[in-house]
């Protein structure tokens, strides 16, 4: 198994109600957008350009994705491309503007992951392990290719393994409730 199809099973555990995940498609981008937008503001000139927190943000997290696959990683890379101008627009409103909307679009992209929470009965990945705060965009994404039918190979291992740890998971929740 790699490291990529580790990290996935991992998060997919908390996550395999398809109601979840769908909730997860609009919400984790929100907040990502939200994210980038916030960022944005914070930056240096360099040479007449301005580097910007976000974009710091961006290159790290391309980086890391690109480590553990190479097709995710430019996919992710196309995808900030695009998202990074508008974020970066929204970034120069005026303050009360900006954070409004910021702040606004995360809450909405938290209040969509919850829900999807509600239906999967269980917490977020993140509780358990903060990586998992940057593996739920690449989590979206897999999903995403996975619907459109692409890199099934790594599905079906991720998900053999979501599976077990789900079971242990669950095993361990039942064992608590217990008083074992």
């Amino acid at each position: 198994m790699t490291k990529l199809e580790k990290l996935l099973s991992q998060y997919a555990a908390y996550h395999l109600d398809h109601k979840n995940i769908y909730t997860h498609f609009v919400g984790i981008p929100m907040i990502v957008f939200s994210i980038i937008c916030l960022t944005a503001r914070a930056g240096v000139m360099v040479s007449g350009f301005e580097l910007t927190l976000a974009l710091l943000l961006i290159v790290l997290s391309v980086i890391y994705y690109l480590s553990l696959d190479r097709i995710f990683g430019v996919i992710m890379l196309v995808l900030f491309s695009v998202a990074y101008p508008f974020a970066y627009k929204i970034a120069q409103w005026d303050t009360v503007t900006w954070l409004s909307a910021s702040v606004g679009i995360f809450v909405v992209g938290w209040v969509f992951q919850f829900v999807g929470h509600y239906y999967e009965k269980k917490k977020p990945a993140f509780v358990d392990d903060l990586i998992g705060l940057a593996i739920g965009p690449l989590f979206v994404l897999a999903e995403f290719v996975f619907l459109l039918g692409f890199r099934k190979d790594i599905q079906q291992r991720m998900l053999v393994e979501a599976r077990k740890q789900r079971a242990e998971m669950d095993l361990k929740t039942m064992h608590t409730a217990s008083g074992q």
